[in-house]
């Protein structure tokens, strides 16, 4: 099957790789100031943010790609998205443009690229000077069993 058209990506900064979410699955991008940590919470989740009047449970993207956590987090940006009916925000390092790629330029994730990328990639563009990973939105959001409480 051959893929036609174009795909619009926001791209954004992890660490030091390029990473693109589709367009149609992001709904804002803010500054994350004021998140309030949850207790007992998985580690890659940040806290909570009242985001006008909606709680935005905050992800924190370094930590779900098992990156060291950032030095200064005082201008810290994230991605809004809706996932199962419940907001999200994926704390990102820095936020770039929006860029319209071929969707037949979209290749499939290489096997040789870090496993901790490769997990949440749905696929790569090569641009001209950096590779841009397709960040695959409902494989980081996944809920994953909660385990019995005691």
């Amino acid at each position: 099957m051959k893929k036609t058209g174009e795909i619009e990506f926001v791209t954004v900064t992890i660490g030091d790789q390029l990473f693109g979410l589709a367009i149609d699955r992001v709904h804002d991008v803010f500054a994350a100031d004021r998140v309030t940590r949850v207790p007992m919470a998985r580690d890659e989740i940040a806290g909570i943010l009242n985001l006008r009047g909606r709680i935005v449970t905050m992800i924190d993207m370094r930590r779900c790609l098992d990156l060291p956590p950032k030095d200064d987090i005082s201008n810290q940006m994230a991605v809004g998205i809706e996932f199962g009916g419940e907001s999200y925000g994926l704390l990102i390092d820095e936020v770039g443009e929006v860029m319209k790629l071929p969707a037949a330029q979209l290749e499939t994730v290489p096997v040789n690229l870090d496993s901790r990328w490769r997990r949440v990639a749905a696929g790569v563009y090569r641009l001209e000077e950096d590779l841009m990973i397709v960040l695959d939105i409902d494989r980081v959001l996944e809920v994953q069993p909660r385990e019995a409480a005691a």
